[in-house]
């Protein structure tokens, strides 16, 4: 899975914002690193993502959750998990044997 990592640091994508989550509507693990979303994400741009995750990923998941994606540096090797209340996403960390690593 291709990451974005700059100073040591992986971009994690998640949408803080109430009403719809990113990677908890979606459920695909790449959807938390892709590197062209954090490109769109990074330039404000966001209005580009769903398009992008269409093209990319099929037409079947729901990307309401662009519209405020964020991006969370988190160390490499980082365990961590997405948590989701009411759409609005966290970033959780764990210990090293749960989770996804970052």
């Amino acid at each position: 899975m291709e990451k974005v990592i700059r100073n040591g640091k992986v971009a994690v994508l998640y949408s803080p914002g109430f009403g719809a989550g990113w990677y908890s509507w979606i459920h695909v693990p790449e959807v938390l690193f892709d590197p062209e979303i954090v490109a769109l994400v990074e330039a404000n741009k966001n209005s580009e993502i769903p398009a992008l995750v269409v093209k990319k990923y099929g037409d079947k998941y729901y990307t309401g959750g662009a519209d405020d994606l964020s991006i969370k540096w988190l160390p490499v090797g980082t365990q961590f998990e997405i948590s989701e209340y009411d759409g609005s996403e966290d970033v959780r960390l764990f210990d090293p044997d749960d989770g996804f690593t970052a």
